[in-house]
């Protein structure tokens, strides 16, 4: 006898662990001061090479309680992509934030290709 499992379509996501986002979720929270365009201190800690400080950002947005965060790279004194890797490559490093989701936040493609190379895939 063969047991089927139905997968509820329900929006799934992944760092090192799970969200499962249901209609009972009322509601998400995004921690948005890892972005240079919302955060006066992120942006000159990433634009002077602070990248460990910049990791303090993150780590404080997920003691907080951000259930994702985003990440956004796009300043004009910044190589973007150059930026997002080093910065993810660190963030992948730090268990205690890399256990949530990441949102990559740019309006530049390559910015976007560039982050989601550094993200770890996960198969349902």
């Amino acid at each position: 006898m063969s047991t089927t499992h139905t997968i509820r379509p329900f929006l799934r996501l992944s760092g090192l662990e799970p969200l499962v986002v249901r209609p009972e979720t009322n509601f998400l929270n995004v921690g948005e001061r890892t972005n240079v365009t919302g955060s006066k201190k992120f942006a000159r800690l990433i634009r002077e090479g602070l990248y460990e400080e910049a990791l303090s950002v993150a780590r404080q947005q997920v003691e907080s309680g951000a259930q994702i965060i985003d990440v956004n790279m796009d300043d004009a004194l910044l190589d973007g992509e150059k930026a997002m890797t080093t910065f993810l490559n660190l963030l992948a490093s730090e268990p205690d934030i890399s256990r949530i989701p990441v949102m990559i936040d740019s309006s530049k493609f390559s910015v976007i290709e560039a982050g989601l190379k550094c993200l770890q895939e996960s198969v349902s």
